[in-house]
């Protein structure tokens, strides 16, 4: 098994350069090599429980597991909605009352799936995507709001309460915990286009600090990660002093890697083909622009925190050789300062697999549809 794993790797870093038909510029220059606290893993997020109906998730394949190894990844990203994992009635919104009805059933499925991870050398990363009180994807009722109701704290608390339990005695070399994904507060909770910004820092430590001390008092040594602020882009130097590491994203600039998607843009029909380097909305974008992005990250570094970039990719519609200039300069990037990644996703339209571009020709792999040029640039840095 090793044997074949370090001949695909080797094999993909032959072919890359020659496969993806584009140059790598020189590492970024002036991002100084600071030791992180968090292993450089890399791998995908994994959606089977993404979904609150949970078995509308987007279930992934026994085989998928073993293909991520025998590519060289060693990281799973899990982000959870929590009703999928509870017993309800879902004929209506959940109340206050029922967002601790754990359902044991749906929590041995999960079980399931860490253990496929684990099985295949893969981290995993338990995240919850949508938490009691919150969620970055709006378009159903919360019974409150995480960053402002104790009542809500109480509930998103009592959630990491038992996973802790659940997982005691899970080495933090095969499981961290990722609190809630993408913190971000809106003036409509419930409407996705509303408009919003980062969660006041006060409001955010608060939560990352109760959920934290909860789970430490089940496992002192769970290592714990907090996302960016703001949909999880922006550093949280405020969090620095707190046994938390950080989790930031690779989707600047937008209009790149969410091209055309409905649930950012209502209109998507009218928005201009995205270049890169390039202009857009008369501002030049170029690599230089990522390494500015990602400075303030690289100060968590300097301040002894570990940062992984949790979620990273894009959307189908961006144009393919767009995508992978652009995509190319992250992953570069992040490589020079040692930090790991998490492409959302392994099957879908972010994906390795059944993206469902229209501008390539994909590889016939076992019945799948591969995007090959996607899968090479990953693996130079697998």
């Amino acid at each position: 098994m090793n044997q074949r794993r370090d001949f695909l790797r080797k094999t993909a870093l032959i072919t890359a350069g020659v496969g993806l038909g584009v140059s790598n510029p020189p590492l970024a220059a002036g991002l100084n090599k600071t030791k992180n606290k968090l292993p450089k893993w890399r791998g995908f997020n994994l959606l089977d429980f993404f979904n609150p109906e949970a078995d509308k998730g987007r279930k992934n394949k026994a085989e998928y597991f073993k293909w991520m190894e025998d590519w060289g990844f060693n990281f799973a990203r899990i982000p959870i909605s929590y009703p999928s994992y509870l017993d309800f009635d879902r004929s209506k919104p959940i109340t206050p009352d029922e967002v601790l009805q754990f359902d044991e059933r749906r929590l041995e499925e999960i079980d399931d799936l860490v253990d496929k991870c684990h099985t295949h050398g893969l981290h995993v990363s338990l995240n919850l995507h949508r938490a009691p009180g919150f969620c970055i994807n709006a378009g159903f009722q919360e019974p409150y709001n995480l960053w402002e109701d104790q009542e809500a704290l109480d509930a998103f608390c009592a959630h990491w309460e038992m996973w802790s339990k659940r997982y005691k005695n899970v080495s933090s070399k095969k499981l961290s915990f990722d609190l809630v994904n993408e913190p971000y507060k809106r003036e409509d909770p419930n409407n996705q286009h509303s408009p919003g910004g980062p969660v006041p820092v006060e409001e955010y430590r608060k939560v990352a600090e109760a959920a934290l001390k909860t789970i430490k008092s089940v496992n002192k040594k769970r290592l714990v990660v907090a996302d960016g602020n703001g949909g999880g882009g922006i550093a949280v130097p405020e969090l620095a002093d707190l046994d938390l590491h950080q989790s930031c994203r690779g989707y600047f600039p937008m209009h790149i890697s969410h091209h055309k998607a409905p649930w950012v843009y209502t209109d998507p029909d009218i928005l201009p083909e995205p270049t890169w380097p390039g202009t857009y909305n008369e501002r030049y974008y170029s690599r230089e622009d990522l390494v500015k992005h990602y400075e303030p990250w690289v100060e968590l570094l300097h301040k002894g925190v570990g940062v992984h970039c949790g979620e990273l990719g894009c959307y189908n519609k961006t144009p393919h050789p767009v995508f992978l200039a652009w995509f190319g300069d992250i992953l570069d990037i992040l490589h020079e300062n040692g930090i790991g990644f998490g492409l959302w996703e392994f099957s879908g339209t972010f994906g390795i697999l059944n993206s469902g571009r229209t501008d390539i020709e994909y590889e016939d792999w076992y019945g799948e549809k591969l995007d090959r040029k996607l899968l090479q640039l990953l693996m130079k840095y697998a």
